[in-house]
């Protein structure tokens, strides 16, 4: 069993509205058809991607009711994008600044340079450099998005999890999923260590971080995170090990433009595999 790297992330927002005059008109995402959520067709959801919709660069949100973001542990609590050099930081910075929107200063993430901002919910995200990066390619650049096609999002970057015990989520990434730690980094706040697990050939496109940390219970809103699985042979082998260790899962759940499963970690983090194919033709310019 294999899996290719970093599938896609759905994230919950109260404003869907809002939430693409962000994602497209300041972030410069692509939206990608079509804008149901397949699971609850009274909801609505976006999907963003890149030119094409590729696996691993679709950012999708479905509504939700308002809720208060805060930090805390046991959960996704940021996700990164990916954008291809060090010099789009500064771009995205000054386009920022245009729009008024909080950032904070350059970081390191596993020895890449990263931007964290904010989103319209307050939303901790990263953009990451893929500058130093080697490892699973990045998307394509959309000729009709707001941003420079030299500085546009391409994909998904490395998954944030914030846990209050470790090993049984490393457990469930490593022996579960077949993911191998790579290496670790010190937070860039809190100075504790992080384990950085990957993916196929690795890089920003194929990571989860794990950070250690107590207390409270967090809420940013991000409801799961998918890992692609290249066809549903791949998906029934990811299946076949959850149901020999007894982990409850969803079992094959058809979304329309993928197969998916899903399961529950102990620390209650919502993961999810999804196949490549059928896959998403086409984009949707509007709501």
């Amino acid at each position: 069993m294999n899996l290719s790297g970093i599938h896609h992330v759905t994230v919950e927002t109260a404003d869907i509205e809002r939430c693409h005059d962000f994602y497209h008109g300041i972030l410069g995402m692509t939206l990608v058809k079509k804008p149901i959520n397949f699971n609850n067709t009274t909801s609505h959801r976006l999907s963003f991607g890149d030119a094409k919709g590729s696996p691993g660069t679709l950012l999708n949100f479905i509504s939700a009711e308002e809720q208060d973001y805060r930090e805390g542990t046991n959960g996704i609590y940021a996700y990164s994008l990916r954008v291809p050099t060090d010099r789009s930081l500064y771009y995205f910075k000054l386009r920022f600044d245009e729009h008024s929107i909080k950032y904070d200063g350059v970081i390191q993430l596993n020895g890449r340079h990263a931007l964290p901002f904010y989103d319209m919910d307050d939303r901790l995200v990263y953009l990451v450099s893929d500058e130093n990066n080697i490892g699973i390619p990045y998307g394509t650049p959309h000729i009709d998005s707001p941003v420079d096609s030299i500085h546009q999002i391409v994909g998904l970057g490395p998954v944030l999890l914030r846990v209050e015990h470790t090993l049984p989520t490393a457990s469930v990434l490593k022996q579960l999923l077949g993911m191998d730690r790579t290496t670790e980094y010190k937070h860039q706040s809190s100075a504790q260590l992080v384990q950085a697990f990957s993916m196929a050939e690795g890089g920003n496109g194929g990571e989860v971080h794990i950070l250690q940390s107590s207390g409270l219970t967090g809420q940013s809103g991000v409801h799961h995170a998918a890992f692609r699985a290249a066809d549903e042979d791949t998906l029934k082998q990811v299946l076949t090990v959850l149901e020999s260790a007894n982990v409850p899962n969803s079992g094959i759940v058809d979304d329309n433009y993928f197969k998916s499963l899903y399961f529950n970690d102990l620390s209650g983090i919502l993961f999810g595999i999804a196949t490549d194919s059928p896959g998403i033709d086409g984009h949707a310019e509007s709501l």
